[in-house]
């Protein structure tokens, strides 16, 4: 069998969309994990892969870690999650085309998955989608909502629940956080730390990027091949998955992980590893789950009030599975896992 074929045939998930764009050698993956809370929602993620299957397998990953996102948010959705693996970076008209033709493809499973953004698409891009589907999160009359903010806010709540686990305060002046990733999510995170007085260090593949919003916020830069070895407080992967793994754990000089990036840790037991280094992990689907909660709740029409209380609530979270974690000595991905498989109904993961 091919890699394909192995990971479709072994995945436990509902089931998996795959198509092949030929006027663009795009391969899209649409994974469906999990419809116990609802119906499947999560963002559509464009990006090039060395493979095919290596996309899939992020699709299937990232939809395993929605449903762990909605189910610990306590919100009714289910987890799903689509990845454009496209051959190179598209642009123009060629980059229209694919996504009002992946527009059709999810506008034609009615209602059975719902999109938005995701590392490598834009507001923009959720915009042209939803020409062609109603089912596109964050959609408003002028237009589509990036996310990226709302996920910020939620980070930040969840940073100050660990500066308030590790040091018994959640004032963040003179705490050092690293950031490795400045895009979307990474910049307004940035910001926000910078004013409530931390110590901000920023890493970035992007040169340019990086070095502008260094100079915005009279904050250092760091290579990225010297973030796992920097010193700091608090280490915030806001960029790529599967920064966390056996070869760069035990290099961190960090007290804590918590960041925006999805699947930070290459396997689920790397938390372990950094439970046994005694280095506080913030469960990834819990600590960035602030863009899904908002979109959730105004597809809801909740009011901003509402908004901003769960936003803020994330921290409230974490802090509770924090204190769990020290009462049974475990690590905090553990305690979130477990309430997770209470609240859709099964049994603890081994």
């Amino acid at each position: 069998m091919s890699d394909l074929e192995t990971m479709i045939r072994e995945w436990d998930g509902l089931g998996t969309v795959v198509r092949f764009d030929p006027l663009t050698g795009t391969w899209i993956f649409i994974a469906l994990h999990d419809d116990t809370l609802g119906r499947p929602m999560g963002g559509t993620r464009m990006r090039a892969y060395p493979t095919p299957a290596e996309g899939l397998r992020d699709a299937q990953r990232l939809a395993e870690g929605m449903t762990h996102k909605w189910a610990g948010a306590g919100i009714e959705l289910g987890g799903g999650k689509a990845v454009l693996a496209v051959p190179r970076p598209l642009e123009g008209g060629e980059r229209e085309g694919l996504l009002r033709r992946y527009g059709r493809l999810v506008d034609a499973l009615q209602g059975t998955f719902s999109t938005g953004q995701d590392l490598g698409t834009t507001s923009e891009d959720m915009a042209v989608i939803a020409r062609e589907t109603r089912f596109v999160h964050g959609r408003t009359e002028g237009g589509v909502i990036d996310p990226g903010p709302y996920t910020a806010r939620g980070v930040l709540a969840a940073i100050r629940a660990v500066v308030r686990h590790l040091f018994g305060s959640d004032d963040l002046a003179g705490r050092t956080v690293l950031l490795q990733g400045t895009g979307d999510v990474g910049s307004p995170l940035a910001r926000g730390l910078a004013a409530a007085g931390a110590r901000v260090l920023l890493s970035d593949v992007d040169q340019e990027r990086v070095g502008g919003l260094a100079e915005e916020l009279g904050a250092e830069t760091v290579p990225p091949p010297a973030v796992y070895e920097t010193r700091c407080d608090v280490f915030a992967p806001c960029a790529i998955g599967g920064v966390l793994n056996r070869e760069t754990i035990p290099r961190l000089a960090c007290r804590a992980v918590c960041g925006s990036a999805n699947n930070q840790l290459d396997r689920p037991e790397d938390a372990e590893l950094l439970h046994e280094r005694g280095i506080l992990y913030a469960p990834d689907y819990i600590a960035n789950s602030g863009g899904a909660i908002a979109f959730a709740l105004m597809g809801r029409k909740a009011p901003a009030e509402e908004i901003d209380r769960r936003l803020a609530g994330i921290g409230d979270v974490l802090e509770r599975d924090f204190a769990e974690a020290a009462r049974e000595g475990l690590s905090p991905l553990r305690i979130a896992r477990r309430r997770v498989e209470r609240m859709l109904g099964k049994e603890e993961a081994a």
